[in-house]
């Protein structure tokens, strides 16, 4: 099935393909290099994201976005991965060792990267911050590209984000194969952040951890946070004894994968504009679990 309007073809999935023959086959007469390109430049989308992999598997139903714009500029950075676009939001992948915002004027950061790519592809826009990982956390990240996104994430996140999960490589064997963590974390004038079980005039915070794999040196666990509190993982693995590895403030020295071993690998929302459930995951860093091998 397929339907037509001034930007887009859209094709809908009878039987299980393959992205390119696909596309050839539905653009009679189109070149395999063709495709690439299109592909190169985010000019499709399966179900919504973005899809560059000219080997994708198609399901039955997926639908089958072709812009008829030219190809926009590709976001080329060693330390953001476009992952999902649209004309409301942007949701990327950040390596170790950028910030999500500047802390100061020129300073490189997410933001930084993705106004340089929304300017480069002619997108009047630019990037709003919603929420935050630390500069040597990777993982996930959402970003407005309208204010009115940014003030619909921003004043409903907790009920919007249906899903937000870490993966963690920590010092030692965990005890517990899940439990739940509680407490009130604060932070001292040296902005180190305390926690305790007792109410101390911070914040209350709960993150949920169950241990995927385990040896007497390090274990890999995947944490879900019911809040998102400044520190929060870092500082709760730290109260259950088992610190995140390459933590350099809340860590014991144990770093066996020459970084911080905290990874934001899925982000599960509502679309701040068309409500439309989406979820996004990644892989877990060869490096945490290279460690079990």
């Amino acid at each position: 099935m397929q339907r037509n309007n001034s930007r887009t073809t859209d094709f809908t999935v009878r039987e299980t393909a393959t992205l390119t023959p696909f596309l050839m086959k539905a653009f009679d007469g189109i070149s395999r290099s063709k495709i690439k390109a299109i592909l190169a430049g985010s000019g499709v989308t399966v179900n919504r994201k973005v899809v560059k992999q000219f080997d994708y598997t198609l399901r039955p139903g997926d639908v089958v976005t072709v812009s008829k714009h030219k190809s926009r500029a590709v976001l080329r950075s060693r330390f953001v991965r476009l992952v999902y676009e649209d004309a409301w939001i942007v949701v990327v992948e950040k390596s170790v060792g950028i910030l999500s915002m500047a802390s100061s004027l020129h300073a490189l950061c997410v933001k930084s990267v993705l106004d340089d790519y929304f300017r480069k592809s002619g997108q009047k826009c630019t990037a709003h911050v919603v929420h935050r990982l630390d500069r040597d956390t990777s993982g996930l990240l959402v970003y407005a590209k309208t204010i009115e996104a940014e003030q619909i994430l921003e004043h409903n996140w907790r009920n919007i984000v249906t899903d937000r999960r870490y993966v963690a490589l920590v010092s030692g064997r965990m005890e517990q194969k899940a439990g739940t963590v509680r407490s009130w974390l604060k932070d001292n004038k040296a902005y180190y952040t305390y926690s305790s079980p007792t109410d101390n005039g911070g914040k209350f915070a709960v993150t949920h951890f169950s241990t995927l794999q385990a040896t007497d040196s390090y274990s890999l666990v995947e944490l879900k946070l019911e809040t998102g509190r400044k520190n929060q993982i870092r500082v709760h693995m730290q109260d259950l004894g088992h610190p995140v590895c390459g933590d350099i403030k809340y860590g014991n020295g144990d770093n066996p994968v020459g970084r911080l071993a905290l990874h934001a690998f899925r982000l599960n929302f509502y679309h701040p504009v068309t409500r439309e459930p989406l979820s996004f995951e990644t892989p877990m860093p060869k490096l945490f679990t290279g460690v079990f091998r």
